[in-house]
This record gives C-alpha cells, sequence and structure tokens, in this order.
C-alpha cells in the first residue's frame, strides 16, 4: 500500500470523523477540549475493559481447567 494513499485514507477518516461529530464548526479552543474529552473517555474504557477482563478471565479459566482436569471427580462431588 501506497504511502500517500495510507494518509490521504487517513485524512479522509478524520474528516468523516468531523462532519459527523460537527466539530468542523467548533473554534480551535472548543476542538481542544472535545478531543482531548473524547481521548480520556476512550482511554478509560480500554484501561476499564483490560482491567476487567484480566480480572474475570483468570478465575474463569481456572474453574475451566479444574473442571476438565477431572471430570469423574466432579459429577461425583456434585451428586453427594
Amino acid at each position: 500500500m501506497d504511502l500517500r494513499s495510507t494518509k490521504n485514507y487517513v485524512f479522509w477518516l478524520f474528516c468523516q470523523f468531523e462532519l459527523i461529530t460537527c466539530s468542523y464548526l467548533m473554534e480551535p479552543w472548543e476542538k481542544v477540549l472535545f478531543y482531548s474529552f473524547n481521548l480520556a473517555m476512550v482511554g478509560t474504557l480500554l484501561y476499564t475493559t483490560y482491567a476487567c477482563v484480566a480480572a474475570h478471565a483468570s478465575p474463569a479459566l481456572q474453574l475451566l481447567w479444574h473442571c476438565l482436569s477431572s471430570p469423574q471427580e466432579n459429577s461425583v462431588s456434585a451428586v453427594k
């Protein structure tokens, strides 16, 4: 892929973003606040997703490993 076409595509995506959010109508200081807030929210969302997935995946995988490691033991203990 050509570097010039990639640059044009990214610029086109940014123009689409400005049209969708109507940020092309804002003054420069408003754009800075708007983009800063949006980046902070995306960063917070990504961090929270990372923290929650890591916290929930470990016990889930331990439970799955325990269930798959000895299926006969688990069925006997469930009957008792």
